[in-house]
């Protein structure tokens, strides 16, 4: 801080939150060039359609999975301290990554990509808690941080679209590396460190119980989205309940545990996750059928569907950072309640449009008033969180997000596929093929509100 007199953040801290925004920037824009990435790479490595389903999915898999450890990891052994390997991690998996030779060393990369890319949103957010300890100022950089996100998803397909067109597939992974290397080179002089000394050693069971309840559960949503209620996913699906049930019963008995339940006992901190986890729900639904809709109906190509998507992000991004000034004149709680009402609105306009145009400017709408939730909500957990365990409240922050999208591209996408059919039973033609075209319920090209 800039004096022991003033918690008000100066210059150093605002330094510090630019060096933070790199990491952040990077985990939506890997999503996005990597799509454009996969038919190239694909006919260059030979890769069949499963191990092109792994290398798009496992980086999201093990992402998920980590976040819940690599919070509290930072909280004991130093938010900066894990930043930072996380950062060198990141760097030589991306070098890895973009020089594979074939498609298992490829999926490899990207799991380590997954796991380093786990250590980046907690850590970052934590380090936030530290550096702004004024309410408005810290609800300003969650508006920036979280404002990269969006930003990395607008300039991800220009920027991978030129490198694509002008270098070999592997190039795209090499756009992390610079941004990594400047936050190893710069972090340790702008950014604080801090951990919680009293916290005692990190209890391995409970990292196994909590991956062996994150993975299943969250390959099995994935896969009930993209093949519909399959045996193996719903299996999937009663592992990682049965693993996570288990999982929480041990936290309850731990004096230190991995994740802290008393949070929960804050009724602001309860009720700010789940909004959070509604609208991500609702979020990835709407984008699953808005590029759906531009396929099937608009018949744009997949890069032409997220592209349709990019005024959506650029109206979250202009959200983000106007929220926080506009919270210092009104009530948060209208701001995202009024917020809100505007997303209930926008679906019921979603549920009777047949134009592309409206969907377009819709999905902005949608967006932009779905911002505040997302950064004001954020900002909510962290200040409800003791300093000490906001590792592990942003870690729980983004496990909201990640699993809120998933589950409401499985649960709503299926529902839609199924009304969908139900509706045109009948209407088919006897002699039409039983391959005619029904919304598939694959993941969105583009990635979920952060």
């Amino acid at each position: 801080m800039t004096s022991g007199e003033t918690t008000k953040a100066g210059r150093r801290e605002w330094l510090g939150l630019a060096v933070l925004a790199l990491p952040t920037f990077l985990v939506s824009f890997d999503i996005f060039v990597l799509l454009l990435a996969l038919p190239q790479l694909s006919a260059d490595l030979g890769a069949n359609s499963n191990e092109q389903l792994w290398i798009m999915d496992i980086y999201g898999f093990l992402l998920a999975g980590f976040l819940l450890t690599m919070g509290t990891l930072g909280d004991r052994i130093g938010r900066r301290k894990l930043l930072l390997i996380g950062a060198t991690v990141f760097g030589v998996a991306s070098a890895t990554a973009a020089f594979s030779t074939s498609p298992e060393m490829l999926i490899a990369a990207r799991a380590l990509l997954g796991i380093a890319g786990a250590t980046l949103a907690p850590s970052t957010l934590a380090l936030i808690s530290t550096m702004f300890r004024d309410d408005k100022q810290r609800a300003g950089a969650i508006g920036i941080w979280g404002g990269m996100f969006t930003l990395g998803a607008i300039i991800g397909p220009i920027l991978g679209g030129f490198m694509l067109q002008t270098f070999w597939w592997g190039s795209v992974f090499l756009l992390g590396i610079p941004a990594m290397v400047l936050l190893l080179v710069a972090g340790p002089a702008v950014l604080p460190e801090f951990r919680d000394t009293k916290a005692g050693r990190v209890d391995l069971p409970s990292v196994a119980l909590s991956l062996a309840g994150i993975l299943p559960l969250i390959y099995g949503v994935k896969e009930l989205a993209r093949a519909g209620w399959e045996p193996l996913p719903l299996a999937a699906v009663l592992v990682g309940l049965l693993f996570g049930t288990l999982f929480i019963r041990r936290q309850r008995r731990l004096s230190d545990p991995l994740v802290d339940l008393s949070l929960f006992s804050n009724g602001s901190f309860s009720a700010t996750l789940g909004g959070m986890l509604t609208y991500s729900l609702v979020g990835g639904a709407t984008m699953l059928f808005a590029t759906q809709f531009f396929q099937l109906v608009g018949g744009l190509s997949t890069l032409e569907s997220g592209l349709a998507m990019l005024p959506g992000m650029a109206a979250a991004t202009v959200a983000f950072a106007i929220t926080p000034g506009l919270a210092t004149k009104v009530r948060p709680a209208f701001l995202i309640a009024g917020g809100l009402l505007g997303t209930v609105i926008c679906m019921i306009v979603f549920s009777t449009t047949h134009s592309v145009t409206t969907l377009v400017v819709g999905f902005a709408v949608f967006s932009f008033c779905g911002a505040p939730m997302v950064a004001l909500g954020t900002n909510l957990v962290i200040a409800n969180a003791p300093m000490e365990k906001a590792g592990s409240a942003g870690s729980l922050a983004q496990m909201c997000n990640e699993f809120g999208s998933a589950l409401g591209i499985a649960v709503v996408g299926t529902i839609g596929s199924a009304v969908y059919r139900h509706q045109i039973d009948g209407s088919v033609p006897a002699d039409a093929p039983r391959s005619s075209p029904t919304p598939p319920a694959t993941a969105s090209p583009v990635p979920p509100p952060p």
